[in-house]
Order: structure tokens, then sequence, then C-alpha cells
């Protein structure tokens, strides 16, 4: 086996579902780094561990960001199997193995003359729960660069735009009533659904761009009701929005506002990521691609959901993901392709080379 799927192998052994294992996680990352000649610097937030390690000189820096942290999985999980060119186990596609690919390049690139070039390793520990204490953090304190490269599992391909995140609760208030007398009440969950289907006519939810169909409206809640034979007087419905990169979250509260007069409570929102096709970076990379893999044509999509990248973009920071291939993360079934891994590995080294 590679040194690669063995790094991966051993990452994956981490269940690092919880904060303490993937604090250790970060530890025998840095451990491992410093046996192949890396020096790293572990920074704390939070009590949340970040590792920074960085080879080359130059004032151009590409910056490699992964997380070493993964959703809950089943004891099995974190006893890796590989069959049929598969890595199965908890993180093995989301996202250890971009870094172990990442990691494994960086002591490529250690002794190479990157020019007016440098590459900068940021391993994190949060995204899964929102990277507010790790990537968010980072980003805030100056860890910077040219370009982002956040290891996603994209099947090789590059995830260059995605959508915004708008989460809100509005409470709806209605009349109570006995239930065998619903006409004399106002039932909240009923105005709850009709205000969703409000949303979902409005202009911002018929838009579309040339890569994304339209935003993605999730009605992810309705809490309301207490016994069976009460009308609910009050209700409260809970919205996950998508929104296009070309679209404006507070015009989008807006309009919401135009549809109700209940109070909205924002719980989360996040900026979409706007990078142009014609980035000379992804161009670059778009490049290393195709001489990796001898694919004539390289995928180039829009993503719908969120990673850190959108921590780097708040800064005009060109960022991407752009990751392995594997399938079923968050799932029972979750795997990364063996061959993918070093086929990955050798474009981060060919890009970093030529980076300048």
């Amino acid at each position: 086996m590679g040194k690669t799927l063995d790094l991966l192998q051993k990452l994956i052994t981490f269940d690092s579902s919880n904060q303490e294992v993937a604090n250790e996680t970060i530890d025998y990352c840095k451990q491992w780094l410093e046996e192949q000649g890396l020096k790293s610097e572990i920074i704390t937030n939070n009590d949340y561990k970040m590792l920074i390690c960085n080879v080359g000189e130059g004032s151009k820096r590409l910056i490699l960001n992964g997380h070493v942290d993964v959703v809950s999985g089943k004891e099995a999980q974190f006893d890796p199997e590989i069959k049929d060119g598969k890595i199965y186990g908890r993180g093995s596609a989301d996202m250890k193995a971009g870094v172990a690919s990442f990691m494994v390049a960086m002591t490529e690139l250690q002794d190479v003359d990157l020019g007016d070039a440098s590459v900068q390793l940021q391993l994190v520990t949060d995204e899964e729960i929102g990277g507010h204490n790790c990537s968010a953090y980072l980003t805030e304190q100056g860890y910077l660069g040219d370009f982002v490269i956040c290891a996603e599992p994209t099947q090789i391909g590059i995830g260059y735009q995605s959508k915004g995140i708008l989460q809100f609760d509005i409470q709806l208030n209605g009349k109570s009533a006995h239930g065998s007398r619903p006409w004399e009440g106002d039932n909240a969950i009923i105005k709850a659904y009709e205000v969703y289907e409000k949303i979902i006519d409005l202009p911002f939810a018929k838009q579309s761009t040339d890569i994304f169909d339209g935003p993605s409206i999730n009605l992810a809640k309705i809490s309301g009701g207490e016994v069976y034979n009460k009308v609910p007087d009050v209700c409260t419905l809970s919205v996950d929005i998508r929104y296009l990169p070309n679209q404006d979250k507070d015009d989008i509260l807006e309009q919401i506002k135009g549809v109700t007069d209940d109070e909205i409570a924002v719980h989360m929102s996040g900026p979409s990521v706007k990078n142009e096709i014609d980035n000379p970076y992804i161009q670059h990379l778009v490049k290393e691609i195709k001489s990796v893999t001898g694919n004539q044509e390289a995928n180039i999509f829009g993503q719908h959901g969120f990673a850190d990248t959108r921590y780097f973009s708040r800064f005009d920071v060109p960022a991407i993901e752009f990751g392995p291939s594997g399938d079923a993360w968050h799932g029972d079934g979750e795997y990364a392709v063996v061959d993918s891994l070093d086929q990955y590995k050798d474009i981060i080294v060919g890009f970093g080379k030529t980076f300048n």
C-alpha cells in the first residue's frame, strides 16, 4: 500500500466526531509531519485545535485547508476496510482522504524550490459543526492567501461556486379553540404552512443562474400543537434557504417580511462563494487536472451546500472545493476511491510546484 493510503487508514481509526478525539487527531498529524521532517504549529481557540504547516518562502500563498472532524458513525466505521478499490470508513471521503493527500503532498513539496510561492497546510477540527472556532478564526487572524483549496470530496472536480445559507424561524400566532369546533379558532399550524407556500412563490425563489436552477428552500421544521382536542394557537416555522451567489440575504429577508407580519429570527447565515470560472488559478488547476488524469475535460460545477470556503471568500480570497473521489459521506457506506488518493495528491503537488 502507498504512503497516502497508509496515512488515511490511520486517520480513519480516530473517532473524531467529538472534540477531544478531533484534537488528538491534530496531535497525531503534527507528529506524523515532524517524522517527515516538517515543522508545524498548533493553534487553539475555544479548546479547538488547528494545525499550521508551511513550505516555501515566496509571497504568493496557496492554502490547503482540510478538516479532521467527522460526523458520528458506527463503531465498525472506525475500523477501515479496503474492498474492490475502495476504502470504507467514517471520514474516508469527508474528508480524511483529502487531508492525507494534503499531508503527503507537503512532504513532496518541502524540498522543492517554489520560487515566489509558498504553500500553507491548515487542518481544523470543527467544520462539521460550522467552522466558527477554526477556519473562521484563522481567517480573522490573517491566515489568508492568494488561493484556497478545501479538500471536500468532489470526484476530482472543481466546486467553484456555492450557495449562501439563510436559516430562520418564524413564530405564528393563532387562536385556540376546542378541537371539535375548529372554525371558532385560528390554527397556527395552518398559518405557518400558508406562509411557507408564500415564501416559495416569492421572486427570489424563481431566480436561477447558468449553473444553478434556483435556490434551495427546505421546510425544515413545523413545531406546534399540544393535544388532539385543541386548535393550536402557536406554531414555529423553520426554513433553510441556500441562496444563489448573485442573490442578497437582506433582500431575501425583505421579501419574506412582505408575506408575514410575524417576527423572523435568523438562526444562521453565511455568504455564498462567487468565484469566476476564468479565475487564473482555477484555469491553472484545470490544466493540472487534465495533465494528471489524462482526461480531456475537468468537471467544474456549483455546490448546493457550503464549506469552510465561505470564510475565505468573505475576505475576497478565491476558495474552491476540490478533493478526491468517494461517496456516501455521512452515511453508513462512506468510502473513498483508493486510486484517486495519489492521483489527487499528484495534482496538488504539480499545482503547488507551478503556483508562482
